[in-house]
């Protein structure tokens, strides 16, 4: 049991054991409540950059499952409070140790999740160092800022996907987290191109697409001015929707703002209350910005946070465009799952 240390930005430092790679790292703290998917979470794209720390006690004990890989761990580094080191899964093919290992990810386990949970909450989120050094020099966290995630985690060419009978054909814009949006527009008869972030609104036009999704990603959505003024290029011209960071880059080019939040949302469990009608959503999230509600000056908010009141979603009728903050294929609540992208192909057939 080697010892390892959480080094903290305001200068606490935890004690734990380490697993996972035997390596160091630097990165954003932050919590997620998720009480299982720890495959999905350490696979997200949106995680670049920061330290994911597991506010349920207990990670690991099902193992590792290919089939819910989607892509490489892009986080920095792993807390939890306990390791599970024999999993039991009819699908388990491996322990999450070793996973780690084989995506070079640092861990730390047997430290007070909750205190660490508990300063995030108060203090907002800040940089951490995994380290085995108890003395490492910290004085430069303070300036450790994500950069240039989006082109670290999006595709470098297009990947074209077909389905037997397919009568549409999307266009989605991989910011990173791309996966799941295929998935559900696949089962709906599409067929799919997966475009680089860095498309341009020519190819998207040009392209044959009767909608374009914008798919989440990670970073600071105002580092993306490319990408914005792609989607204003395109804005009313083509259905569009977007989903996680691709719904603040679609705020953005309708002239809303965006801005860092104190502590986020991540998590399978976060409340969203729809503005037209009676009914709250159980939904899954993973963002650190949001999009500033009085900045909105064209389109209609339509989710809010049932939390903190937070915009969740914004709707275009006038330019057959809409977007969510939360994940669109596993929000609860209604009679069939992923709704919102029915609502996507009805708009594309011209509903």
């Amino acid at each position: 049991m080697k010892k390892r240390y959480i080094k903290l930005e305001n200068g606490r430092t935890f004690e734990g054991y380490a697993f996972g790679a035997d390596t160091s790292c630097v990165g954003e703290l932050v919590f997620t409540t998720g009480v299982c998917g720890y495959l999905e979470t350490l696979t997200d794209a949106a995680y670049y950059g920061q330290i994911v720390l597991q506010t349920f006690p207990m990670i690991g004990n099902y193992g590792v499952i290919p089939e819910d890989v989607k892509s490489k761990c892009a986080l920095s580094g792993y807390v939890v409070r306990e390791c599970c080191d024999a999993p039991s899964n009819f699908r388990c093919q491996g322990d999450l140790d070793s996973f780690l290992k084989e995506q070079g990810i640092s861990g730390v386990y047997g430290v007070d999740t909750r205190e660490l949970t508990a300063i995030i909450r108060e203090n907002g989120v800040m940089n951490a160092m995994i380290c085995d050094d108890p003395d490492a020099d910290v004085s430069s966290l303070s300036d450790y800022r994500i950069t240039d995630a989006v082109a670290k985690v999006t595709s470098d060419t297009v990947e074209k996907i077909t389905c037997e009978g397919a009568v549409r054909k999307a266009a989605v814009i991989n910011f990173g987290s791309a996966a799941k949006a295929v998935d559900e527009l696949v089962a709906r008869k599409c067929s799919v191109d997966v475009l680089p972030a860095s498309v341009s609104a020519d190819e998207l036009l040009s392209g044959g697409y009767d909608g374009v999704v914008l798919s989440g990603g990670p970073g600071d959505p105002a580092d993306n001015e490319a990408a914005v003024g792609c989607i204003s290029a395109i804005f009313g011209k083509l259905p569009v929707f977007g989903i996680g960071l691709g719904h603040q880059l679609l705020a953005m080019a309708a002239g809303a703002s965006t801005r860092k939040m104190k502590h986020g949302h991540r998590g399978g469990n976060q409340p969203v209350k729809a503005v037209d009608g009676t009914r709250t959503y159980i939904s899954s999230q993973n963002h650190g910005y949001e999009v500033v509600t009085d900045s909105i000056t064209e389109g209609k908010v339509s989710f809010v946070n049932a939390n903190d009141g937070t915009c969740e979603g914004i709707d275009y009728p006038d330019k057959k465009a809409f977007s969510v903050q939360f994940e669109p294929d596993i929000c609860r609540g209604t009679d069939t799952d992923a709704f919102l992208f029915d609502r996507f192909i009805d708009m594309m057939e011209g509903k």
